[in-house]
């Protein structure tokens, strides 16, 4: 029998049983999930932890049967694993959540320092392992039904949300992942005018023309709007929305929502069976703004969500593009004169517009780059 461990075959491995012994006892290499197993092999024993919650199955090496393995996972699965346990029992929001974990390092070290109770003369040993466990199964049954997790430690979390103060520890998605730095977000009423709805179309196909990536918040209104008529031109669709990702909402953009998610990109922050909530569209605002590079505003009146999402996309240092109709509303009149603000009489005109914040958005990321590695150096 032949066995893979994380990658690494089983013949490059040592491994006995022994008594349990605790990570702290000097000369003991593994962490936290090494627990009850000595694993011998410097070369590779950095990369790989193990867990003791686990079905046994037989391990050979060199043609002699040890004993038995558990499950394997490597160091960021492990922290990935943490990540939703903190996030599943969470007593706090998860913005602390998220700024603690990236001041410390490790959501492995937090959950530890939440669940463990070691001031208590009745520590709770064995649950930090068992709650890592059972995130780490909430994971890979989420990767069989075709629900990507994208957590704060992946290489695959999108990179222009990590530099706003909202980011979300955790994204849910379906769809095909890509760049998406030339990205705009096209939003506004859930009660559009005809023209309002045309004039979003006439946007949206505007921006697949150039290669611009359109998103929006699946709503309805002038969202489905600018999803349907990007996906009518063979342009990359992403929607952000309010709900888990396993919900449709309104309920008559369920085929939409498929559609976006086989041809383009549906991202949720949400839990996947989490039910619309008044404070979840916000919250879905935030990461639209910050994902786009601007957002551009169809139609919106003085209570509408659109207001929310020009305001937190300028907090964030992204640009707004506003319609000119859009000036009958106070709201809008207010940010005229504000730095990165745009207006533009239609959808003519929109193409320069979002040329020069494009250009823009491009030569400040260079230009963190080029003081990052200066930093580096």
């Amino acid at each position: 029998m032949h066995v893979v461990l994380a990658g690494i075959t089983a013949t490059r491995w040592l491994v006995q049983e022994h008594p349990r012994r605790q990570s702290s006892e000097p000369g003991w290499r593994g962490g936290p999930f090494a627990r009850g197993f000595d694993v011998r092999d410097e070369a590779v024993q950095p990369r790989v932890q193990l867990t003791t919650n686990a079905q046994h199955a037989p391990l050979i090496v060199d043609g002699a049967l040890l004993w038995t393995y558990v499950l394997v996972m490597t160091g960021g699965e492990v922290e990935r694993a943490a990540l939703i346990a903190l996030l599943r029992r969470a007593s706090t929001g998860w913005q602390q959540i998220t700024a603690e974990v990236l001041a410390r390092g490790s959501a492995l070290r937090v959950l530890d320092d939440a669940v463990s109770q070691r001031d208590t003369l009745f520590p709770e040993t064995g649950l930090v392992d068992a709650l890592v466990d059972e995130a780490h199964r909430l994971l890979d049954s989420l990767a069989m039904t075709g629900i990507d997790v994208r957590t704060i430690f992946d290489a695959t979390y999108p990179p222009q949300l990590r530099d706003i103060r909202e980011l979300p520890p955790v994204l849910f998605t379906q769809g095909r992942t890509r760049e998406d730095a030339r990205a705009i977000a096209v939003i506004g009423t859930r009660q559009p005018t005809d023209r309002g709805a045309d004039i979003a179309r006439r946007v949206a196909t505007m921006l697949c023309t150039e290669e611009i990536n359109v998103v929006s918040g699946l709503a309805a209104g002038i969202d489905t709007a600018a999803h349907e008529a990007t996906l009518a031109a063979g342009g990359r669709a992403v929607a952000v929305i309010g709900t888990g990702i396993t919900r449709y909402f309104p309920a008559e953009n369920r085929l939409l929502q498929r559609r976006i998610a086989t041809d383009g990109l549906v991202i949720s922050q949400f839990w996947p069976d989490a039910p619309p909530h008044k404070d979840h569209f916000p919250m879905r605002n935030a990461v639209m703004s910050g994902y786009a590079a601007a957002t551009v505003v169809i139609e919106a009146g003085e209570r509408s969500g659109a207001r929310i999402q020009t305001r937190l996309a300028l907090q964030q240092g992204r640009h707004v593009v506003l319609l000119r109709g859009l000036l009958a509303n106070e709201w809008a009149r207010k940010l005229v004169d504000r730095p990165g603000v745009a207006i533009v009489d239609g959808p003519d005109d929109l193409t320069s517009a979002v040329d020069r914040v494009l250009r823009a958005r491009h030569d400040e990321l260079a230009e963190r780059q080029d003081l990052a590695d200066v930093t580096i150096a």
